[in-house]
């Protein structure tokens, strides 16, 4: 999920259903639904706000998909973008999984669960180039600040923090971040110091069978 506080809108990506939801934070009300692949063999997995529109990953498919917000927050139809290069491998079962994006929105960070890689990706001609010097297996959800990347770990059980170089090229692990408490963490949100990693508990199943779920606070 990714929240566009400006309009007051919540993207939410809708998984195996092949959709993306589109949500009034003020009222709950939903503003659009948007069917971005075929049901059951899309799979879109997470989204990245930009300040012209939200991207979506599909863990299935080498391909993101775009939905437009306008200056005064009304959306427009959604179009997909190919992609060529590193991102478009779809080898593995679960592919491009999380997306941030630079605060201009001019470059996109894809992560890949199969290759445990990132990616940058070109969001106008759908080029990507792989982010070298790091290697994060299991990589879930990404979060982005500035030249700082937090790349969840899911079944590692782990946050590793990245410092990025200006052109995003390559990356050097600066820390790596457990606690007792994770439970195959799925993404994480920051919060100044601080990240709220999500346990999605897929240890238990896929769906997972979990009881109850928590969300982690860790020192960034």
């Amino acid at each position: 999920m990714a929240v566009n506080t400006r309009n007051d809108l919540l993207f939410v990506a809708g998984g195996f259903t092949g959709q993306a939801y589109v949500y009034d934070t003020d009222s709950g009300a939903t503003v659009a639904s948007y069917q971005l692949g075929d049901p059951g063999t899309s799979l879109i997995n997470d989204v990245a706000l930009t300040p012209q529109g939200a991207w979506f990953t599909d863990s299935l498919h080498a391909r993101l998909h775009f939905v437009p917000i306008d200056q005064y927050g009304n959306l427009g139809p959604f179009r997909t973008l190919k992609l060529s290069g590193p991102a478009a491998d779809t080898g593995d079962e679960f592919n491009l999984n999380g997306i941030a994006a630079t605060e201009d929105g001019q470059t996109l960070i894809v992560a890949h669960s199969g290759n445990g890689e990132l990616y940058t990706v070109n969001p106008a001609k759908g080029t990507s180039a792989h982010i070298t010097g790091v290697s994060v297996p299991t990589v879930d959800g990404i979060v982005l600040d500035d030249s700082r990347l937090w790349a969840v770990q899911s079944f590692s059980n782990q946050i590793t923090r990245i410092a990025l170089t200006d052109d995003l090229s390559s990356g050097v692990v600066k820390k790596t971040i457990t606690n007792p408490l994770f439970q195959v963490p799925a993404t994480a949100a920051l919060f100044g110091d601080t990240l709220a990693a999500v346990n999605a508990k897929f240890d238990t199943g896929v769906p997972p069978t979990a009881d109850q779920y928590e969300i982690v606070l860790v020192d960034a």
